[in-house]
């Protein structure tokens, strides 16, 4: 994309960008279907007057607006010839990267093409790719460290990222098994009033797990998998007393962890395994007065070598874009309040 002074505007600071689209992409590949990606574009800068004839693209404005359009068209571009197509969420997550580059307010030099397109595993025609900045950093440092604990709100792909890497490990023979783990706290419910046996009691709690598993896997070969060893599924409770070698072990829901089973299930860790801890700090099911091992463990474990924090917010939900006004709507609330998910702390909800 070119971008010259424009000759028909006198404002200062007016710059005018031109691109053009080779022709191996056809037009709807860029604008979307019903120009639908062309819209999201409009709509986030729109001071900026842009123009589409035949496969060439103008962008007319200020010249920092015309600046990011034109990174933008040429991000999408990179996105494009890797075969992935561009979706509105993809564009409006880009246009958030660029803008936060601009800003000075991202610590990275990732671009949104490079976030877009790491792929870290294909299942069933499906490809699991991080879709935010930090959700990248998150995957990378899974990679990078042999503890990892993921925190934030609902919906930021904590788990599911994680389950996707512990699959691809398997998969690579980079470990031999997946231990995936959940503590049973009720949310609110009592496991004693559930009907049946204990295993059909704590089955609700870990469903989320065989959930994921099976959006990654041939869900015939998971009851193989998980006869044999290769995948197993429990309470976090059983954990206790064993050494976890070759593994691929993930904690979920570790906000309603005590401390001292934090400290357990941490020190379960044998050879040639990997950890990854998940949780939100801000939806803790515990009893009154008792503390969370995934709060206590941040002040505990920061700056241990090997031992990383990686922490999404609410710009990283991946859900409905509901959720992430939801979240940032209960943090305001909070922090206005002195109350944790909008109650008071150590005792019920009080109206003011």
């Amino acid at each position: 994309m070119t971008q010259t002074p424009t000759g028909h505007s006198p404002a200062q600071g007016q710059a005018r960008a031109q691109f053009t689209v080779p022709a191996q992409h056809p037009m709807v590949t860029v604008l979307g279907s019903g120009d639908s990606l062309l819209r999201v574009i409009e709509k986030a800068f729109p001071a900026a007057d842009i123009h589409v004839r035949g496969n060439e693209i103008s962008a007319t404005g200020a010249a920092a607006d015309v600046a990011l359009v034109q990174r933008l068209f040429d991000e999408m571009m990179l996105v494009l010839r890797t075969g992935q197509p561009m979706t509105e969420d993809a564009v409006e997550r880009s246009i958030a990267m660029l803008r936060a580059s601009e800003n000075g307010t991202s610590d990275g030099q990732e671009t949104p093409a490079e976030v877009l397109t790491q792929n870290i595993l294909s299942s069933r025609g499906r490809t699991i790719r991080p879709k935010t900045l930090n959700q990248k950093r998150y995957v990378d440092a899974i990679d990078k460290h042999t503890i990892v604990f993921g925190i934030g709100p609902a919906g930021t792909g904590k788990t599911y990222l994680a389950m996707a890497k512990a699959v691809q490990a398997l998969q690579s023979k980079q470990v031999n098994r997946i231990i995936l783990t959940r503590p049973a706290v009720e949310a609110g419910e009592r496991l004693g009033f559930l009907p049946g046996t204990l295993y059909e009691k704590i089955d609700p709690y870990l469903r989320p797990l065989y959930d994921a598993l099976h959006d990654m896997l041939d869900p015939d070969s998971i009851p193989k998998l998980m006869a044999s060893g290769t995948i197993e599924v429990a309470p976090l409770a059983y954990m206790r007393g064993r050494t976890l070698n070759d593994a691929f072990i993930i904690l979920d829901e570790a906000q309603n962890t005590s401390p001292e089973q934090m400290k357990m299930f941490l020190t379960r860790l044998g050879f040639d395994s990997k950890i990854v801890i998940t949780g939100d700090v801000t939806q803790v099911d515990l009893p009154n007065g008792t503390k969370s091992g995934l709060r206590q463990v941040q002040d505990i474990l920061e700056g241990v070598d090997d031992v990383h924090f990686s922490r999404l917010s609410s710009q990283d939900v991946v859900r409905h874009k509901l959720v992430g006004r939801i979240v940032d709507a209960y943090e305001k609330y909070d922090t206005e309040n002195g109350t944790e998910n909008g109650t008071h702390k150590g005792g019920r909800n009080k109206r003011k």
